[in-house]
């Protein structure tokens, strides 16, 4: 009894031990992905007030949870600002994001920071793991940031850090506003001939496809309808090249719809018919014919 209770018990740790190393693994594929220091007039933050902010990206295949984790800017406190456990929020899917306010106001919720960016000077931004030692990712924002341009990775989760055009938070990096194939139209086939003569060879080609689909369709359904008519023993009607005469045939049809259709019946299932009597008795008076006269006096 004692050697199945251990043995549970290993089981046990076991499954925990390998199951907070995968939390880890996917702890350690988070990346701080965009920073804005300076925002005059962009996004808000659920208090209606304009701050600078952090975003984390998910680069994992799995959901992440990083409460627990911690957010600094300072490189000698890597456990600055503690990201509160049990919060739903805080479990990032693949390829989503995370926001941070850092307004130095983390009484206000999860996703306020207890630090300020410094606009005037360099800042850095680090992301450590729940043990407080582990550093997962960390970036220096440049000093002299522009107001309202982010300073992010070019593509979400790569090394590449560039000043972004467009400001994105809890969003890809990456925004594509123009279609490249509408663009190499334009480009080469300006008066749009190319495309024109695209689309009728398309159409003519479907077209033809359809005629062949619904003539071999046609031909088969013959060819059953011959089979089983063989087998029951019905002829057809042919003509002299031993062709079935489908004239005729529908011919007879139609006559046979004909007779059903113009057919007047005197007497139908729901419909009573009296026929007029000419010579006029009663019914009772009938019956003086059957008996004998009585005597006259």
């Amino acid at each position: 009894m004692n050697m199945i209770k251990n043995k549970i018990g290993i089981f046990l740790l076991l499954t925990l031990f390998f199951a907070a190393g995968i939390h880890a693994q996917r702890v350690a594929h988070m990346r701080i992905n965009e920073v804005l220091v300076i925002n005059e007039d962009n996004f808000v933050d659920d208090y209606g007030k304009r701050n600078g902010w952090i975003e984390l990206y998910n680069t994992s295949a799995g959901t992440v949870n990083i409460g627990g984790c911690f957010l600094t800017d300072d490189r000698n406190n890597p456990k600055k600002y503690p990201i509160p456990k049990g919060d739903v929020l805080t479990i990032i899917r693949p390829g989503q994001h995370a926001l941070f306010w850092a307004d130095d106001y983390a009484s206000r919720g999860t996703f306020h920071v207890n630090f300020k960016f410094d606009p005037d000077k360099e800042n850095y931004v680090a992301l450590y793991a729940n043990d407080g030692k582990t550093l997962i990712d960390e970036k220096v924002i440049p000093a002299g940031q522009k107001p309202d341009v982010s300073f992010g990775r070019k593509i979400d989760g790569r090394d590449e850090w560039i000043s972004l055009t467009k400001v994105t938070p809890s969003t890809n990096n990456l925004t594509l506003d123009t279609n490249e194939k509408i663009e190499n139209f334009q480009k080469n086939d300006s008066w749009g001939i190319g495309m024109t003569i695209t689309a009728m060879v398309v159409v003519f080609l479907g077209l033809i496809l359809l005629y062949g689909a619904f003539k071999y369709v046609g031909k088969t359904a013959i060819r059953l309808s011959q089979r089983r008519a063989k087998k029951l023993g019905v002829e057809h009607v042919k003509n002299e090249d031993n062709h079935i005469d489908e004239g005729a045939v529908f011919a007879a049809i139609a006559t046979a719809l004909y007779e059903i259709d113009e057919d007047v019946h005197d007497m139908e299932n729901t419909v009573l018919t009296i026929h007029k009597v000419t010579r006029r008795y009663s019914p009772w008076s009938s019956k003086i014919y059957g008996m004998r006269d009585l005597p006259r006096k």
